[in-house]
């Protein structure tokens, strides 16, 4: 089976009962990241998770059949986690297809995969398989899962409120609900007790984004502003935050580029799309001047390079741990002096 962005909450927990296989794909990691730990807690018993790199399953193809039929170690139940990117699982999954015996749930998150990729035209059609796609939400998307997600929590949250912590994330679901479990638990909310969420605890215990937030480094970077560069990769480094998380924060603004570059054309009016993108309120109205610079610094296939050098860097950064803050910051440099104005 196969669910869009849109209709997966619809859908998750339909095939949560009844699929054993999820592949979850698109440009938007975090989101596809969210979708799998959805499907986890719906799981009647997910029990031991067990992760495999799909690097792995791509030396050995047997592996993930092997392993999704043996038992736990304690004789528990178990599902299996794949991070992988692109159909790099292919044959790993064609051998768990052909297997026999009882498999547990595994569940694929597929880095720089799309719906159309030979892993998922190979599940799509299979009663017990789900194959999602996710791209990149736009701010009324992330607020309404805020609210879903406070609802779920036993947090009751206004328009206003719900729109503040989906900005706090960056727009990355996974951050909007560690947010959101958070407040949650200091206000000992519950489905059962729900607890109305003012503004005040959100300055409580809510994510400050105006000093140790992603995007004045992400404008910097984008605008090729370099002499906010140094001072930028310092602050980042002081607040030990987290090199993954700030690429994602990258990859979202290189996906929101994308989507005015296509609506614009190669000879629209920017100032024009950009005022009727905000007047939607698919653009927040102090993003409008940094994304009316990096639209232009980013056009075409010089667009195309820097969707393609962020792929490259976020494989990077998983591979190397010890490294990905040093690695990051080279790149991030490299990124800015291309974007930097020609004197």
């Amino acid at each position: 089976m196969k669910a869009s962005q849109r209709d997966f909450a619809g859908q998750a927990k339909r095939a949560a009962q009844n699929c054993s296989i999820f592949f979850f794909c698109g440009p938007d990691e975090a989101g596809a990241s969210a979708a799998a730990a959805r499907i986890t807690s719906l799981l009647d018993d997910p029990g031991e998770r067990v992760e495999i790199a799909g690097a792995d399953l791509r030396k050995d193809p047997v592996l993930l059949g092997d392993e999704a039929r043996s038992g736990s170690l304690f004789g528990d139940a178990r599902h299996i986690f794949v991070r992988a990117n692109g159909d790099e699982v292919l044959d790993a999954v064609g051998n768990l297809l052909i297997g026999t015996g009882d498999a547990c749930p595994v569940l694929i998150v597929a880095t720089s995969a799309t719906d159309k990729s030979r892993t998922a035209k190979l599940l799509e059609k299979r009663d017990d398989a789900l194959v999602a796609m996710f791209y990149p939400p736009d701010l009324r998307d992330v607020t309404a899962s805020v609210r879903t997600m406070g609802d779920t929590a036993g947090l009751q949250f206004s328009g206003d409120l719900a729109e503040r912590v989906a900005r706090a994330a960056g727009l990355d679901v996974r951050l909007a609900q560690s947010e959101v479990e958070k407040l949650a638990l200091f206000l000992d909310a519950s489905p059962q007790r729900p607890v109305t969420v003012n503004p005040e605890h959100l300055e409580e215990i809510g994510a400050k984004t105006e000093d140790d937030g992603f995007m004045p480094a992400v404008n910097a970077v984008l605008a090729g502003d370099l002499n906010k560069l140094q001072a930028e990769l310092r602050r980042l480094h002081e607040l030990a935050i987290n090199p993954v998380g700030l690429l994602l924060a990258f990859e979202r603004r290189a996906a929101q580029l994308a989507q005015l570059s296509a609506k614009i054309g190669p000879r629209g009016d920017i100032n024009a799309t950009i005022q009727a993108e905000k007047r939607a309120r698919r653009i927040f109205w102090k993003d409008e001047r940094d994304l009316s610079v990096q639209v232009r610094r980013w056009r075409g296939a010089k667009l195309d390079r820097l969707v393609a050098r962020l792929v490259a860097l976020h494989q990077a950064l998983l591979a190397n741990n010890q490294s990905a803050e040093l690695l990051l910051s080279q790149e991030l440099a490299e990124i800015a002096r291309a974007a930097a104005p020609r004197r």
